[in-house]
């Protein structure tokens, strides 16, 4: 990985006073209640705290996957709910890299094609996608493994694709949802400091939720969210 020089820090997530229910029968049910937050370009952030907590919640909304309820949301500069669903489509599929608890890769298709799928879907050519998947397998410790399907990978490698696949169309922001909650210890730290890597050298935000307060140690500011609110913001 080539370094870049990322010294310029300014916003790239704004929200304010952001609510989000969940209507269950004839309850109301509050997922988030209030949510103030800022994130600068470039930053590493953990968001964490106790199952039920709005940390799913909270990362949907960042990577534009559900809507709020109410409140006031700004991504990479733009207004959320001034985006038309063509434009979030766009915004999200150029913009936002997703990492997912349980991978969600496609099981007919090698690793390769796994991370190939977003260029392809963005209009890129099979030679161009092949050419910056194949990049990106090296960039996570895979160049071994291309032609390798889903089911006959590690946990671990699975993430990796899973995080290669996210940065293959350069996003400007990763949002990755409880990356390690499938994962033992090791592959757990290893995930997270593979991200931290490619957060230092490409200059990309990471956003991940976690209920592991062993792996706050790696990164240098922490969200705690408790009951859909956040009640600690921490920078080390």
């Amino acid at each position: 990985m080539k370094g870049i020089d990322f010294t310029e820090t300014s916003p790239i997530i704004t929200m304010r006073q952001v609510w989000k229910y969940y209507d269950l029968g004839a309850n109301r049910i509050p997922a988030l209640r209030g949510v103030d937050l800022m994130i600068d370009r470039g930053e590493f952030v953990a968001v964490w705290g106790p199952s039920g907590s709005g940390k799913s919640t909270l990362c949907n909304l960042m990577g534009l996957i559900d809507d709020a309820s109410d409140g006031y949301i700004e991504l990479v500069g733009r207004e959320v709910r001034q985006l038309s669903d063509d434009q979030m489509s766009e915004f999200r599929n150029k913009t936002i890299g997703i990492v997912f608890q349980h991978f969600n890769l496609i099981p007919v298709l090698s690793a390769l094609e796994n991370i190939m799928l977003p260029l392809q879907i963005q209009g890129i050519s099979a030679k161009e996608a092949e050419k910056k998947a194949t990049a990106w397998m090296r960039e996570v410790g895979l160049g071994d493994y291309t032609e390798q399907r889903p089911d006959k990978l590690s946990g671990g490698q699975r993430q990796r694709v899973a995080i290669a696949r996210a940065m293959v169309t350069d996003p400007s922001l990763v949002i990755a949802d409880e990356p390690t909650a499938n994962l033992d210890s090791e592959n757990a730290r290893k995930i997270i400091d593979l991200m931290r890597e490619i957060n230092m050298l490409k200059g990309t935000t990471f956003i991940f939720s976690t209920h592991d307060q062993r792996l706050l140690g790696r990164v240098r500011r922490h969200v705690q969210l408790l009951d859909g609110m956040v009640v600690e913001d921490k920078r080390l």
